[in-house]
């Protein structure tokens, strides 16, 4: 493992299932640092950020259940938690 906790491992993951560049995520990242998790407009639009960023088809049904998890704090904000509400 690299001095960087493996940090660089994971982007290289994210890069190659999903075609994401690691600038791109940080972009995102930066940009919702301080945004409300519990304004339920405010995560429908990071979700559909990370689809148009990751290039996937979300259905409404899908951002719904997405954007409720993320809303009732039934699921942990991370990158990896959100990357795999999309694969499902």
């Amino acid at each position: 493992m690299t001095g960087n906790n493996g940090n660089g491992n994971v982007f290289d993951k994210i890069q190659q299932s999903a075609n994401v560049n690691k600038d791109s995520i940080f972009k995102l990242a930066d940009s919702v640092k301080d945004a409300n998790f519990k304004d339920e407009e405010t995560v429908r639009q990071l979700v559909r950020q990370i689809a148009l960023l990751a290039g996937k088809a979300v259905t409404k049904e899908k951002e719904d259940q997405i954007v409720k998890a993320v809303v009732t704090n039934n699921m942990p904000l991370d990158f990896a938690s959100l990357s795999n509400m999309f694969k499902k």
